[in-house]
């Protein structure tokens, strides 16, 4: 059922002295848009009347065909708790439409819809996760600008006064709190700087809607702390990097169809499929899930982040860890992502390499209970397990081959998302970085 109709919007607006709505959505990769509109436009906006020339937006379309219509969402109205007294600001997340009313097939947040119908067509009601961010804080300069100082020594679940981020993050969860998230947990991770923050898991598009609400929470509360908060997967050489594992299930009505209390480790045979499609798939979604160049900085041994491609129930040095929790708890959880994510084609991915499982009924490998950093290579290999790509390119050269994944994101994301991906290693490439110079200056 809805949360809010038409009706309900105007009266909060009303009531609470919105001023100004953003219409907000997500690019290609990941970065939120927003259309600011006056609430006297907010009847328009309603209507689904309200055009932007899409050819400004990385990856939408072509200056030819640049007219797009935004849909709001009624669900996801929300009131900033943080703004002006004298008039607040007000949030809808839109879908983005073709003007003859279809839906834009390069809109992440339509693309996931796409592929949750495909889900629903097996038989399965909703896709649930609970996303697990993860970022730094560094401080601000006199301009505003951040730096590369962190604003604590703190190590995992330290408090105050090592922690000296413990502010800023109550703060931003009071403000979560108030915006209707319900946060489950809130600590310092192991890195110094470094920052959760578990807010309850929901079906994977409002999952989506909450992380990249939960993103915009965090920068904004952040530099009111004059603070940077950064999602970036590996900001700083020698320490852990920041992963947002997603924890997902998939359920059929009111039952976890993930649990099967008859079988081994309580998993049904769904579970099972569903865990050898995501690890068939592994190093081929990897460009999607980990997508910038700096993410495979965070996927090398040592630093708690998965590189091989295993599943375990006990073991965190595998791609997939079977959190203990059974019963409508019951769930997989992949290890692999990072916050640098588009969410929506994040989900689409992993979603669609399990269905894939599920389809063709997949047999998962054993589990792994080794700590697979201390293995070498044979060893891996006798385990059947592989490795990640160990960059960019390599991650983009693999998705070329899958169909399963490419079918997920659609040709229109697909092509645009390959090109922009190809650009940005190219850039990385053959540019002269500091480490080259440091390296290389005196001794040639």
């Amino acid at each position: 059922m809805s949360r809010f109709t038409k009706e309900d919007i105007f009266r909060i607006a009303n009531e609470e002295n919105v001023k100004y709505i953003r219409l907000q959505f997500t690019d290609l990769l990941g970065i939120i848009k927003n259309v600011e509109i006056p609430v006297s436009q907010l009847e328009k906006a309603l209507d689904n009347k309200m055009m932007f020339d899409g050819s400004s937006i990385e990856g939408f379309v072509r200056i030819e065909e640049s007219d797009m219509y935004l849909y709001p969402d009624l669900d996801t109205w929300v009131v900033f708790p943080w703004t002006a007294e004298k008039g607040k600001v007000a949030r809808l997340i839109c879908d983005i439409y073709n003007p003859d009313g279809t839906p834009f097939e390069g809109d992440p947040r339509n693309n996931l819809k796409r592929v949750l119908r495909e889900m629903e067509a097996l038989g399965f009601t909703d896709f649930n996760l609970g996303p697990e961010p993860e970022f730094f804080l560094f401080k601000l300069d006199e301009k505003g600008e951040p730096t590369l100082e962190l604003n604590d020594a703190g190590g995992y679940f330290d408090l105050a006064p090592t922690d000296l981020g413990e502010n800023c993050r109550r703060d931003i969860v009071l403000e979560l709190e108030e915006m209707g998230f319900e946060i489950e947990a809130s600590h310092h991770e192991v890195a110094p700087g470094q920052h959760e923050i578990d807010f309850k898991y929901a079906n994977a598009l409002k999952a989506c809607d909450d992380i990249q609400t939960f993103k915009l929470v965090v920068k904004t509360i952040a530099r009111k702390h004059g603070l940077h908060a950064t999602f970036m997967p590996k900001p700083l050489f020698g320490v852990n990097g920041s992963g947002m594992h997603a924890n997902v299930s998939l359920f059929k009505g009111n039952e976890n169809a993930f649990f099967d209390p008859s079988k081994d480790l309580q998993l049904s045979d769904d579970a099972i499929h569903f865990i050898a499609g995501v690890l068939k798939h592994a190093p081929n979604f990897t460009a999607v899930t980990n997508p910038t160049v700096n993410s495979y900085k965070r996927l090398v041994p040592g630093y708690e982040a998965p590189c091989y491609v295993a599943w375990s129930a006990r073991n965190r040095s595998p791609l997939i860890r079977i959190p203990s929790s059974r019963g409508l708890s019951t769930r997989v959880e992949i290890r692999s992502v990072d916050p640098s994510a588009n969410p929506y084609l994040a989900m689409a991915v992993l979603l669609a390499s399990g269905l894939d499982g599920i389809k063709n009924k997949l047999q998962a490998p054993k589990p792994v209970d080794r700590n697979i950093y201390v293995m070498n290579k044979q060893e891996r290999l006798e385990n059947g397990i592989v490795d990640l790509p160990a960059t960019l390119y390599h991650a983009l050269e693999n998705l070329k081959t899958d169909e399963v994944i490419k079918g997920a994101l659609g040709s229109h994301l697909l092509e645009h998302f390959i090109e922009a991906k190809e650009i940005e290693w190219d850039m990385f490439r053959t540019q002269v970085h500091p480490w080259e110079r440091e390296q290389y200056m005196s001794t040639y």
